[in-house]
């Protein structure tokens, strides 16, 4: 009698559940992906850290269901957990080749997944789950981005308040420097251990900020390596890089002694909060501000960046930091892993 009953509580039930409403979202490889209409549960695989900081951009971060992967347990991604607490206790959902484990996803059974790798998406969504392919090649790239993210969640407002701080902030770095900037420095942003820049979206943002990098060479690839003698030909007046790590072995590397930028003191590392600022990330307009002030310090006098900082991370994600963690960040990000208590 029992099994019966329960027979017809799930036949009447059945339909209720398959009427759940659905929508038809276009990601940015033109893909149609059926997603539910209300979203609250999300993964992110491959470039976790990229893709939780545009989830965060929205003040979205309580939704995601991944742990940060192995790669990503360092120090320089501590304030992923600072800004999403819950993160710090969750598993990862990839494999070491940042590939999806999809037994994993499907555990957690998200209601939609981003990727930042067309194989990705499509080897979810093989397997039944909503999966969004989001593309970063141009700077234009990123606010398309969140504005998928703003349909998503249905939040446009917040979308479209991100993509009209985005533009402010290229926009005041731009006035200034055609009202008064001098001879752009060379700067070269790299990783020193196999002489590349990592990034392609690293020649706009120098470019934007008043400077000439040395590897734009108007190529299409996202890397761009390069030989230590072509290193010593350049010469950067600026050199960047993405961790404390790099610089000590920059001022360690004998090979490095006699280029200007290593006699000058002028080895940065770029500030790091929901991703390394000099790679992709939604923190990207706090790079070009950031960036403008280091090449054209009298320029930029007036601009407080712990200020801006501390007000970016409100606005968008939704987090007050206090004056020592924007401090934090904006020197390289911790040394040791931050976990918000």
């Amino acid at each position: 009698m029992l099994t019966r009953i329960m027979f017809l509580i799930f036949v009447l039930y059945l339909p209720l559940v398959q009427a759940a409403p659905m929508r038809v979202l276009q990601d940015m490889a033109g893909n149609s992906v059926t997603v539910p209409e209300r979203v609250e549960r999300i993964a992110t695989i491959g470039a976790v850290p990229v893709l939780n900081s545009l989830i965060f951009a929205i003040g979205e971060g309580r939704s995601i269901v991944n742990g940060l992967p192995e790669f990503a347990k360092k120090p320089r991604w501590g304030y992923q957990t600072v800004f999403a607490p819950h993160i710090a206790l969750l598993d990862s959902l990839q494999n070491h080749d940042r590939t999806a484990n999809i037994e994993s996803v499907l555990r957690v059974a998200p209601d939609v997944v981003l990727s930042m790798d067309r194989i990705t998406t499509d080897a979810l969504r093989r397997a039944g789950l909503p999966a969004l392919y989001l593309n970063w090649r141009q700077p234009g790239d990123i606010k398309a981005a969140v504005r998928l993210l703003g349909q998503l969640f249905h939040k446009p407002e917040a979308a479209e308040r991100y993509a009209k701080y985005f533009d402010t902030i290229l926009a005041q770095v731009s006035q200034k420097l055609r009202n008064g900037a001098s001879a752009r420095p060379s700067v070269l942003f790299f990783s020193p251990a196999t002489l590349t820049q990592p990034h392609l979206v690293a020649e706009w943002w120098i470019r934007s900020a008043g400077g000439e990098s040395v590897t734009n060479d108007s190529r299409s690839v996202e890397s761009r390596s390069f030989t230590m003698e072509q290193l010593l030909a350049w010469n950067p007046d600026i050199m960047i890089v993405s961790g404390y790590e790099e610089a000590d072995a920059i001022r360690r590397e004998p090979r490095f002694s006699g280029l200007k930028a290593v006699r000058a003191g002028k080895i940065l590392v770029a500030p790091c909060g929901a991703h390394t600022w000099g790679n992709r990330t939604a923190e990207q307009p706090l790079t070009v501000l950031w960036a403008a002030k280091q090449f054209h310090p009298k320029l930029f006098a007036d601009i407080d960046l712990m200020v801006e900082t501390r007000r970016f991370y409100h606005e968008f994600f939704g987090i007050t930091i206090t004056q020592s963690q924007a401090t934090e960040i904006l020197a390289g990000g911790p040394r040791t892993m931050q976990i918000a208590k």
